[in-house]
């Protein structure tokens, strides 16, 4: 049971009730996630902005949910990996995919670049080195990208630590487990489980 009161729509009132509709509207559906930010409507604005903001850069649907799963599984989000397996199939990912992005990697080189990248901007806690930077533009992304990238890391790892703190009641299917942690962490360079 979440430790943060999630708010039903039709209880919500003034800007919460004006947000969770607008969530209504555009996804048919609202979320137990924006349901406890609701609890404070400037919370729930400013992730709906954020995120709404991140949807008209540069970086495809596809590349957000990869960010967002490899983000997600970084920092064990069992929500957020419930909600962007079932996002990612809605905007085209295969289940080969959507493990394949939750294990830090893809096929296609410049979505490989990127989660990578993403990756390597949680583990690194932003910290990444010249060589990171290099790498990622030689993958063809330009600085707006990389912006985009660390954006959708910070949105991804807000979404992330709101979840453990409310546990959030999971309102999505479950995304599947995948290898235990320790050896998700021992197959990426440079990752440290003591952080």
């Amino acid at each position: 049971m979440s430790r943060i009161h999630q708010i039903a729509p039709e209880s919500a009132t003034g800007k919460a009730k004006e947000l969770l509709d607008a969530v209504q509207g555009k996804l048919g559906l609202v979320p137990n996630l924006t349901r406890a930010m609701a609890n404070s409507p400037a919370v729930l604005e400013g992730y709906l902005g954020l995120s709404a903001a991140m949807g008209k850069g540069s970086l495809s649907a596809k590349n957000r949910e990869q960010i967002a799963l490899a983000v997600g599984q970084a920092n064990l989000c069992d929500y957020c990996l419930a909600a962007h397996s079932a996002i990612g199939k809605m905007v085209g990912l295969t289940p080969e995919q959507i493990l394949d992005s939750r294990r830090g990697t893809a096929v296609d080189p410049k979505s490989d670049a990127v989660i990578r990248f993403a990756r390597k901007v949680v583990d690194e806690r932003g910290r990444v080195s010249d060589a990171d930077i290099a790498d990622v533009r030689a993958a063809g992304l330009n600085d707006g990208a990389i912006a985009e990238v660390v954006a959708n890391v910070a949105l991804n790892i807000f979404t992330n630590y709101f979840n453990h703190v409310a546990e959030t009641d999971i309102d999505f299917p479950r995304a599947e487990p995948i290898v235990d942690h320790h050896e998700v962490c021992a197959s990426i360079p440079g990752c440290d489980e003591t952080r």
